[in-house]
């Protein structure tokens, strides 16, 4: 089972929800999972460009692929 959360829309929002839900016969649950999924594709873009930046900076060690493998104990 899923865990349940509680959120507050303004109405004007929940009735678009409802409507949508409606009309494309799924739930409000499956369509706010939908939205959410969907957002989080543009939440990875902005993390990685902050990393991005930092790297940009020097604000970030950057390792190179070798010494990953070793401390991993991996032989390459």
């Amino acid at each position: 089972m899923k865990p349940a959360i509680n959120i507050r829309l303004e109405k004007e929002m929940l009735n678009s929800l409802d409507n949508y839900a409606r009309e494309l016969e799924k739930t409000r649950t499956n369509l706010i999972e939908k939205a959410i999924d969907a957002y989080f594709d543009e939440l990875d873009e902005m993390v990685a460009d902050k990393r991005i930046d930092a790297l940009k900076k020097g604000e970030t060690e950057v390792i190179p692929l070798e010494v990953v493998f070793a401390r991993a104990g991996i032989d390459v």
